[in-house]
């Protein structure tokens, strides 16, 4: 929250598909002095577009290629005449490393989204982009990762919406998928050595937690999960809409009977409610 940020210098590299009302092109953007990867969808036309930042789920960073996960909401919302930039965070693709990031609980994906958003407002270059009408979409770990955006930086967005969220406590999110899992020792040990374990300083804790800071949030949130998803339990996407409530925060919770983490039968229903909500807040 109190760090400065430099997003910025949003290039178009080559690119990588056409066809479908848009163009693919690999991207690259500056954030925290490294240079991050991504694509950028940009529909035909002149625009200017609205512009949806992506924050992908966890795929592990040595099979990951650019703009992987997130490929049916790219190509939905730029055939629905959104500019998509999917960022591929450090550590993934083509981006510069950040060896820290692992025991710094992956703050740098918060810090590549808000760098982001900054790099399209910053694009001038880009006529396409209108930097005034800006939503996030983030699924799983990114669902975190954009709940994070939200507290640290309130207003940079229009609207928000995640997927099969990873929970707001961060505690819930290191007994699950690091203190206590096989072959996660090394970094469990690095993480308390730093740190302090949760029950040791719970302070730290509480302040890594966007839940602690939901008074904060300006936008609009819609909140998607399913009730047989097995990754991410359903009662985390409860606990944030109660906690997003009780803060007097625009949120909406839809749940998917029977839909597992990836999304199945009910992700059409649920992409087209995307699309409607940012229709609704990205408004010229």
């Amino acid at each position: 929250m109190q760090q400065r940020y430099d997003g910025g210098d949003l290039r178009l590299g080559e690119v990588l598909e056409t066809g479908g009302g848009y163009t693919r092109y690999a991207v690259t953007y500056r954030s925290a002095g490294l240079t991050i990867s991504g694509i950028l969808n940009l529909p035909d036309g002149t625009g200017p577009f609205p512009v949806l930042v992506l924050a992908h789920g966890y795929i592990d960073p040595e099979i990951y290629t650019t703009g992987r996960g997130l490929r049916r909401e790219q190509d939905y919302l730029a055939r629905q005449g959104y500019a998509v930039l999917h960022t591929d965070y450090r550590n993934h693709a083509g981006s510069d490393d950040d060896p820290a990031n692992e025991v710094r609980l992956r703050l740098g994906y918060t810090e590549d989204v808000v760098n982001a958003v900054l790099a399209v407002k910053a694009a001038t270059h880009l006529p396409q982009l209108d930097g005034e009408r800006v939503g996030l979409l983030g699924r799983s770990m990114g669902g975190g990762v954009t709940l994070n955006t939200l507290v640290v930086q309130p207003g940079l967005v229009d609207a928000a919406v995640i997927y099969a969220s990873v929970s707001s406590n961060a505690v819930q999110n290191f007994d699950t998928w690091t203190r206590g899992r096989p072959g996660a020792e090394d970094l469990t040990a690095e993480i308390v050595a730093a740190y302090g374990a949760p029950e040791e300083n719970p302070a730290f804790w509480r302040d890594v937690s966007p839940v602690t800071f939901f008074d904060r949030v300006t936008e609009p949130v819609l909140i998607h999960h399913g009730t047989a998803d097995e990754t991410c339990p359903p009662q985390w996407a409860h606990d944030t809409d109660a906690a997003l409530r009780a803060a007097g925060k625009d949120v909406t919770l839809q749940l998917y009977e029977g839909e597992p983490h990836a999304f199945e039968a009910g992700w059409q229903l649920s992409i087209e409610r995307t699309a409607a909500f940012f229709a609704q807040h990205l408004t010229a």
